[in-house]
């Protein structure tokens, strides 16, 4: 009991010295105040890292007790490195004072941040978005007195974009993430939504998705500690609140980020990704709090289990260079679920005065702490076996960069080969009428394989899938994949047809197609039956024998990536 006393004392008292956050800092105000912290021989480094499409650069704070400041060297292989992303979403700025705080802290007490742990802290992220700063973006936001908005330079969000990298910011982020290559990334965030007790809610990378090597500890070990941690500082979390139906009793779903995400992009070089969701009614100094204890309660874990997460980063990366199929798309199994203890307010619906119709309300006079489920788990819907090899021509250039900033190993062709390849061909593309993220995303796309002869041309990329960057190849390179390069518009180009034809030209060219391919004309007649459109159209009759016959140019609906199955002697190198 004294014990229980001593430490609500404690707590209280270092409570009552933290400073209250109200407004959040400009970003000219976080950079000025990094930088004067920056001094010689601390455990500080300000580093810049490519440019923004706000017209700067990309600052990075890196916090080393020993002052590692370079992952190069056998040293950094027993450091558990920690990668904090800020202001991805401007109007949550909570991570940006928390994690200024958090340096502060450190600077303060510098035997306090533990040697076997570096951070690698974003101060802000989304820097063009968070310039643009007003007070009435996000309507239903408990402070703080003023913000930035959601969207950058480009109106992208940018926790949309980990893939297609439509934005220089994101080119900048991918190169500081392979550079420093951490175990553990955390990109805090506020929540919207149901409304409860909690000021924090957490999204851990959804365990299906992870490898199993690092989903075991995470699950069992590292997620479980992070709650029992944050409930002995008096702040207790739950999972990320998105809902099953209407409100949490109907239980609560996981989320399931596909590699647009910042954690679903960590997942595909086997970092444990994490989203802390503060929920946006609660104040603003709340909230900053709850990230910073969520920050400190990640680095103490990650300091006690350093040698094993790293152990089983570097275990799963050489799994994943002998890992011979990787699953593209999942499903919610509803048939299974964890019982959890959630602290809710009672629902209810009340009479809106504006529509005259009811709407849900949260009573926060009516607590309560009830068992409801929580389904976590996934199964794939597409498994899809790795080639050997693969062959991008060189034209794709956009791809190639984004290959070269994410550190594909790839090799060129030294002349000019043709090659017998494995190409997919488009059978079915869903695109929708309307853009999301600046592009038409297809969806539902269906492809068949066949062989070709193709030729291929000195400077060509060569890529072999016996690397850590397996999973990430095959979730961007395979056309189905929800995240692939194809489903981002980067190879549209083939989707169309470049030659046609004259209906009355090629009218007695079709007669002798016909003629001499029976199967042809026994397909047209059989169309025919099931089809008046196409039996009363000469034009459709005419481009039905035209797209079986070889005037058809073959590029028309294939995917330029070339396939081996097995590996096959290329003459390859590396050239300017």
């Amino acid at each position: 009991m004294r014990l229980l006393i001593l430490f609500s004392l404690i707590c209280t008292t270092l409570a009552a010295q933290r400073p209250v956050f109200t407004n959040s800092k400009t970003y000219a105000e976080v950079i000025a105040e990094y930088k004067s912290l920056d001094k010689p021989g601390d455990i500080l480094s300000i580093d810049q890292w490519g440019m923004t499409d706000a017209g700067v650069p990309l600052t990075a704070a890196i916090l080393s007790a020993d002052q590692t400041f370079s992952p190069s060297g056998a040293e950094i292989k027993k450091k558990c490195v920690i990668m904090i992303n800020n202001a991805i979403h401007p109007g949550e700025p909570d991570g940006v004072d928390a994690s200024l705080q958090l340096t502060r802290y450190y600077l303060s007490n510098p035997k306090s941040l533990p040697i076997n742990v570096i951070l690698v802290i974003i101060p802000i992220y989304n820097i063009d978005g968070y310039l643009n700063r007003g007070n009435n973006s996000r309507a239903n936001q408990n402070g703080p007195a003023e913000y930035g908005f959601r969207g950058n330079a480009k109106n992208l969000d940018l926790n949309r974009d980990f893939i297609k990298a439509d934005a220089q910011n994101t080119l900048s982020f991918q190169q500081l993430f392979q550079f420093w290559k951490p175990d553990i990334l955390i990109d805090n965030h506020v929540s919207d939504g149901a409304d409860y007790q909690y000021t924090m809610t957490l999204i851990a990378t959804q365990r299906n998705k992870l490898h199993p090597l690092l989903s075991e500890y995470m699950d069992k070990k590292l997620v479980p500690a992070l709650y029992s941690g944050m409930k002995a500082l008096g702040n207790p979390i739950c999972p990320y609140v998105e809902t099953m139906g209407e409100t949490p009793e109907s239980g609560i779903v996981a989320f399931l980020e596909t590699p647009r995400f910042a954690t679903g992009y960590a997942a595909l070089f086997n970092c444990i990704g994490f989203v802390p969701e503060t929920h946006m009614l609660k104040p603003y100094n709340d909230r900053v709090w709850a990230t910073y204890d969520l920050m400190v309660t990640m680095i103490n874990q990650c300091s006690k289990d350093g040698a094993e997460i790293t152990r089983l980063h570097k275990e799963a990366n050489e799994a994943v260079k002998k890992q011979t199929e990787f699953h593209l798309a999942w499903k919610l199994d509803t048939t299974k679920y964890d019982m959890f203890d959630f602290r809710g307010y009672e629902s209810t619906h009340v009479i809106s005065k504006v529509s005259g119709l009811p709407v849900l309300a949260y009573d926060k006079t009516n607590p309560y702490e009830k068992k409801i489920r929580f389904y976590n788990t996934y199964a794939p819907t597409m498994t899809v076996k790795k080639p050997a090899v693969m062959i991008i021509p060189q034209a794709w250039t956009e791809v190639i960069e984004r290959l070269k900033v994410n550190r594909v190993e790839m090799s060129r062709l030294l002349k000019d080969t043709t090659l017998d390849a494995t190409f997919s061909y488009f059978e079915k593309v869903n695109t929708p009428a309307y853009p999301y993220e600046s592009h038409y995303n297809h969806r539902g796309t269906q492809t068949s394989e066949r062989k070709a002869t193709v030729r291929f041309y000195r400077g060509d990329y060569i890529i072999e899938l016996n690397q850590v960057a397996n999973r990430y190849i095959m979730e961007t390179l395979d056309p189905r994949g929800d995240d692939s390069f194809f489903a981002w518009n980067f190879f549209d180009g083939v989707l169309s047809q470049k030659e046609w034809f004259s209906d009355y030209v090629f009218d007695p060219m079709a007669e002798k197609i016909i003629t001499e391919n029976p199967k042809i004309k026994a397909e047209l007649d059989s169309a025919k039956r099931v089809d008046t459109t196409l039996a009363n159209s000469h034009w459709m009759q005419m481009n039905f024998v035209y797209q079986r016959s070889t005037y058809k140019e073959p590029s028309h609906n294939r995917y330029p990536v070339a396939k081996f199955e097995q590996h096959v002697t290329l003459p390859k190198g590396d050239f300017k």
